[in-house]
């Protein structure tokens, strides 16, 4: 099997932390072919889509160490045909480019794309995680979207809570994520003012969310695959700072799901599926859906060390089967034009 993870550059990888080294890593030990390239390195010519990639040489013993693994593995680049590869394996970070996913739509029917297009699409942002509540569920906490400020004030002056989470639509990794206190009005328009407003005179829109009681404590991420949660781990935030994220120096431990947070997977897992969103990670603070990451969900090598486990093998087992079902489809189709031919 060939993979091709469409992600950061091979240089800019935390070869102790990173889940995308642990999924490349997984790959290699099988002696799968891997490639990587960046959203960047995509072209066409001759009608046929490509990539530059980073392809990592086959090697013959592979360290079990994931550092070592890192420093040892020896690369080329090479600009290889997307529609050769068996799978395609998106890891790049938020924001999405949508331009990324037009070069990949001329061959999404020839490779196995993780996660799907059309779901990357629509669950790019946090709107998607927004459209989970309705009037029958209660699973995410009041949340408001939109770039008028009027609004956003009057909703947080209307809001029976104190404080109030506000974040930009598209951030990622806790970034520019904020605790806003009614006691700090004064100062609540010109945060608007900066998150909303641009120099250009554009605007974006931002999330104002309900403040969770428990959120100081930190949240849980579960990384979900196939619609079932395969792992999860309290996020712990740092002493001077309220996000829960590691990259904004939050610490881990081990977690173990709750009934209403087994319910709450369970409840989302076939959207998920039916979406094409088949690895995501979920943040949940008090039972509350707060996130889905559906482009990079980070967190497998911190659970495999708190829980002493490999997750990636699990990932990678779906993706080989994924591979085998389509490869045994277009087996069968051919079997059958065979016989009509013949016929």
């Amino acid at each position: 099997m060939n993979i091709c993870f469409l992600m950061y550059p091979w240089d800019e990888i935390d070869p102790e932390n990173d889940t995308s080294l642990a999924l490349i890593h997984e790959c290699v030990k099988r002696k799968h072919g891997v490639a990587l390239c960046t959203p960047a390195n995509l072209t066409i010519r001759n009608s046929v889509t490509s990539a530059f990639c980073t392809v990592i040489n086959r090697m013959d013993k592979v360290s079990s160490n994931l550092k070592t693994f890192y420093k040892q593995a020896s690369i080329r680049e090479e600009m290889l045909p997307l529609a050769g590869f068996d799978v395609i394996f998106m890891r790049a970070n938020p924001p999405l480019d949508p331009l990324m996913l037009n070069f990949l739509d001329s061959v999404k029917d020839d490779v196995f794309i993780m996660n799907s297009l059309q779901g990357l699409r629509e669950a790019n942002n946090k709107l998607y995680t927004a459209a989970f509540g309705d009037s029958h569920s209660n699973i995410i906490p009041v949340t408001h979207v939109s770039k008028n400020k009027r609004y956003l004030v009057q909703q947080i002056k209307e809001s029976s809570a104190d404080k109030m989470i506000l974040k930009p639509l598209n951030g990622f990794g806790g970034s520019g994520v904020i605790l806003i206190e009614k006691s700090a009005m004064s100062n609540i328009k010109s945060l608007l003012d900066f998150y909303v407003t641009n120099s250009d005179g554009t605007s974006n829109y931002v999330i104002l969310q309900e403040y969770i009681e428990g959120a100081d404590q930190g949240d849980i991420r579960v990384l979900i695959l196939n619609g079932e949660p395969i792992g999860a781990m309290r996020r712990i935030p740092g002493s001077d700072d309220h996000r829960s994220n590691v990259s904004a120096g939050g610490s881990v431990a081990k977690h173990t799901l709750t009934k209403e947070e087994k319910a709450l997977c369970k409840q989302i897992g076939p959207k998920l599926v039916n979406d094409g969103l088949y690895f995501v990670g979920i943040d949940v603070i008090g039972g509350k859906l707060v996130e889905v990451n559906v482009m990079s969900p980070g967190g497998i090598t911190y659970m495999n060390k708190v829980y002493k486990t490999k997750i990636q093998c699990k990932v990678i087992d779906f993706v080989e089967s994924k591979v085998l079902d389509k490869l045994q489809a277009f087996d069968r189709r051919s079997r059958l034009r065979s016989e009509v031919e013949n016929a």
